[in-house]
């Protein structure tokens, strides 16, 4: 763009503040606001493989995070009592580590910090009510009675995302996929020095994740009832018996957890927007267009890769219906990738019936598809 844009990021979670961040480093005017009180985040960790280190690197804050965390270079499967399976290399993307762990609240804070020095503000306990996108603008309503009028609007809102609804009524809902994910901070074992995943039997996987070097996260996929909740009283009980069936490392991790302080659980759901992703000067990006599940720890990836993206077509192009379109042609075949391939090995993993697309990308596996995910966004 010859001329900045004003744009307003609804959203401050990962992919809204990387937004921002990149936006405002091009010359762009940026808002961000957040439902939220303020940028907490829940105290558990995060995956950030090699391709979310390098949308890092480009922000400005690769350094903070490896800082932060735990950089780690091969993935280690187990059988359910521990013994080691296979150790898989992980690639790497122009020199940044192959993944790093690291806590969510210290991401959240890097990324703050980064907003902040990027001059962007976030006007917090706030959500859009209302819009209306005339082509040239959005005159944006918003929950606090103030109005102004911007030249982008994007959501980053979650798989929940209220743009979304304020978009498409009801036609896109998250969809339940009949699994849960359990998750709880514990004590770095020593001889946990990059993700362990132990697949067990009756539809459980467990993983170990390092985020310090003292601490690292202990992650259960269990096939849970829609109605099913975990208990407050006594989640650390009802996730023992998810997990009695493992030993080794799963086993010494669990013995730590005596109490349901610090336990999150968290149904596993997805959704796809099947229409594009942008309406005239409105989009959705991240969860709130292309949720997937877990089994590639590339949800968040995905966000980033998208506010980068973005951010760059803005930058490549003259026109704002142009970018829109550049951007979302070169990330919904990528996204949809991982989303397709995450939902087909939950279903590998837990012995659920596959489709013969599904079968297809299950032959590229977690292995391949670290490798195909390496390549340049």
């Amino acid at each position: 763009m010859t001329t900045p844009l004003r744009v307003l990021v609804h959203g401050g979670g990962i992919g809204g503040l990387t937004l921002a961040v990149a936006l405002a480093r091009s010359g762009h005017t940026v808002e961000v606001v957040e439902l939220r009180d303020e940028l907490d985040a829940l105290g558990v960790g995060i995956i950030q493989p090699s391709n979310a280190l390098h949308v890092m690197r480009e922000i400005g804050v690769l350094d903070a995070c490896t800082a932060a965390g735990y950089p780690w270079e091969v993935l280690t499967i187990c059988d359910p009592t521990g013994a080691t399976l296979a150790k898989i290399p992980q690639p790497q993307l122009d020199g940044a580590p192959s993944a790093n762990g690291i806590p969510r609240p210290e991401l959240a804070r890097i990324l703050a910090e980064a907003v902040t020095a990027a001059g962007v503000p976030i006007r917090f306990g706030t959500t859009i009510s209302d819009l209306s996108d005339d082509g040239s603008g959005v005159d944006v309503t918003l929950s606090d009675g103030s109005s102004a009028r911007w030249d982008l609007v994007v959501g980053f809102d979650g798989i929940g995302s209220p743009l979304r609804t304020l978009l498409h009524g009801d036609r896109f809902t998250p969809e339940y996929t009949g699994f849960a994910n359990w998750r709880v901070t514990v004590p770095r074992l020593p001889e946990v020095q990059g993700v362990v995943i132990s697949v067990g039997r009756s539809s459980t996987k467990a993983l170990l994740t390092p985020i310090t070097e003292d601490s690292m996260y202990l992650a259960a996929v269990t096939a849970e009832e829609p109605g099913f909740r975990a208990d407050p009283a006594t989640a650390h009980e009802q996730l023992r018996e998810r997990l009695a069936a493992f030993g080794g490392p799963v086993a010494q991790a669990l013995a730590g957890v005596t109490g349901p302080e610090g336990i999150v659980y968290s149904r596993i759901s997805q959704i796809t927007v099947d229409e594009p992703w942008h309406v005239g000067r409105v989009v959705l990006a991240g969860d709130a267009a292309h949720a997937s599940t877990p089994n590639l720890a590339q949800g968040a990836a995905m966000a980033v890769e998208d506010a980068l993206v973005l951010a760059r077509s803005l930058d490549a192009e003259d026109e704002v219906a142009a970018a829109l379109t550049a951007w979302e042609d070169r990330r919904r075949p990528r996204a949809m990738f991982v989303q397709n391939l995450s939902r087909a090995l939950l279903k590998e993993e837990t012995g659920g019936a596959t489709t013969p697309e599904e079968d297809e990308l299950l032959k590229i596996g977690m292995p391949g598809a670290a490798h195909v995910l390496v390549k340049p966004y």
